[in-house]
């Protein structure tokens, strides 16, 4: 019985790869040179910069980009986190580091970071309600709630919010509030072989108008229509996919005020360089259709009407036709029968 669950996890999870809906491409914007940001894992925007983290280091810091792709300054809180893996920022300003890698999974807490622009910085520590978990992802919700999404190679993504608020230094405990599954793509990118890369949440991030979500794996971007700032109901939405440049270790993703989509990747060596890629419109893949008018509708109802009127009537005839050579086939079949009997 296990090995036929395997075999259908398995299919499930390289099943066709997923295709993509026609999307604007990615075009690369610049290119980040600087060996500090060898390790990019986290970005947010802003109009005029690119705020960006690396994995690792000993303190909360964030790096303040211009849109050329060049270091300006430094925000640093002294926190020593433990493995940094993404950002996000509050309408307030602050900037939330999710301290939150886990790979060998054997943290009894993870942590969030608060670090103001003016370099105040405190630590959040969480618990998960049922084990362990890396995770590489961090969503705000418009009212400022953060969301943690776990990365996991079989494609399903948990995602967990605060039971309450938010504790310093904690452990505040989290609660788990919705799962997401995707499927794996034939899109190039990314440190792992195979389809796996594919299917693993490595950074997320929340429009500057509350309308959209973005989930990114190492190859592709996900992007989900939010209503009301709920995050859950997102997440539940069916995703419009956005096949992202072949990044040799894509984890950083950020909405721009504009709606487009900012992609970012660890070089994976000190020295090499990375390019920056936009992609224009990504936020308006999922936005509302604009509701009908009221006047144009009902014309196209009555001219509907009409039409499938028309088609109906010219059904009949098909129909009967198909029924009458259903019987001569029947009736034929049961002559040769009652020949073959006698």
């Amino acid at each position: 019985m296990r090995s036929v669950m395997l075999v259908v996890m398995l299919g499930l999870l390289f099943a066709a790869p997923a295709s993509a809906d026609p999307v604007p491409a990615a075009v690369p914007a610049c290119t980040v040179t600087d060996p500090r940001l060898a390790e990019l894992s986290g970005l947010v925007a802003d109009d005029q910069h690119w705020y960006a983290i690396t994995d690792g280091g000993t303190s909360a810091k964030v790096w303040v980009l211009g849109k050329d792709c060049q270091v300006q300054d430094s925000i640093t809180g002294a926190v020593d986190p433990y493995d940094v893996e993404d950002l996000a920022r509050g309408a307030d300003g602050t900037f939330w580091l999710s301290d939150t890698g886990d790979n060998d999974e054997d943290r009894d807490t993870i942590a969030l970071i608060s670090l103001t622009p003016a370099g105040e910085a405190a630590i959040h520590r969480l618990t998960y309600p049922d084990g362990r978990h890396d995770a590489e992802a961090l969503l705000l919700d418009p009212a400022g709630v953060p969301y943690v999404i776990t990365k996991n190679p079989l494609g399903t993504a948990d995602v967990y919010r605060p039971a309450g608020p938010l504790a310093s230094p904690g452990p505040t405990p989290l609660t788990h509030v919705v799962s997401v599954r995707l499927r794996s793509t034939d899109t190039p990118g990314g440190p792992v072989p195979g389809v796996v890369g594919s299917v693993v949440v490595t950074g997320a991030s929340t429009s500057a108008d509350g309308t959209a979500i973005a989930l990114r794996t190492y190859t592709d971007a996900y992007v989900f229509p939010m209503r009301d700032g709920d995050v859950v109901a997102a997440l539940e939405e069916k995703p419009v996919r956005v096949p992202l440049p072949n990044e040799p270790q894509g984890e950083a993703i950020a909405f721009q005020p504009d709606g487009s989509l900012v992609s970012g990747s660890e070089s994976g060596r000190e020295n090499a360089a990375q390019s920056m890629n936009v992609v224009a419109g990504a936020a308006a893949l999922v936005a509302p259709e604009p509701p009908p008018d009221v006047t144009k509708s009902r014309s196209a109802s009555k001219v509907s009407g009409k039409q499938e009127e028309k088609e109906g009537l010219a059904a009949i005839p098909a129909a009967a036709v198909t029924v009458a050579v259903i019987g001569v086939i029947y009736l034929l079949f049961r002559s040769m029968r009652r020949r073959r009997t006698n």
